[in-house]
């Protein structure tokens, strides 16, 4: 709280609260099982899974392009991104369409699951292995809520390589991960 006098000729303060400082918010998603997290100030929208249109060697996990009120929005599937098992989709899928300064792609993911606050005291380092995977590139930090560990991602690496992803050779699927 500070106070500040308006008129040193009057007596009066007036107290203004300090403002509080925002938890930061996560929207969560599943895929194959586990819970990931981005930070919802980079999601532009959450749209069903439609047909997409695919494009010739491009990178495996880029699934295609959709064409969205008249842009074109690449897709990124993350199950291949992250080098999981593929999934057929179904009513659940979701692609949620993010924005990264100016890369707008959108992730296809299994389901959406909520948006949290997860207080920055909260996350953890992600732990790292000797070997590290696709998946170990993109992961920031970890934090449990309700006895469940969350993953978190980092946009930035998830999608490094999704601007130059349809100019690849199709053998290059996790170059730059």
């Amino acid at each position: 709280m500070s106070t500040e006098v308006l008129d040193p000729g009057i007596d009066s303060e007036i107290e203004f609260d300090a403002p509080a400082e925002s938890v930061p918010q996560y929207l969560t998603f599943v895929v194959s099982g586990e819970v990931y997290g981005v930070p919802i100030e980079y999601v532009a929208e959450i749209i069903g899974a439609q047909q997409l249109t695919p494009v010739p060697d491009s990178r495996p996990f880029m699934r295609g392009v959709i064409n969205l009120r008249g842009t074109v929005i690449p897709v990124m599937d993350v199950r291949a991104r992250l080098s999981m098992e593929p999934r057929n989709v179904d009513e659940r899928t979701c692609i949620v369409v993010v924005q990264l300064d100016e890369i707008v792609v959108g992730l296809l993911v299994d389901t959406i699951a909520d948006v949290i606050d997860v207080p920055p005291t909260a996350i953890e380092a992600a732990p790292r292995r000797k070997t590290a995977s696709a998946r170990d590139a993109i992961v920031t930090g970890l934090f449990q809520l309700e006895g469940e560990v969350k993953i978190l991602i980092d946009l930035g690496r998830l999608l490094h390589d999704a601007p130059t992803a349809f100019d690849a050779s199709p053998g290059d699927e996790n170059e730059g991960s």
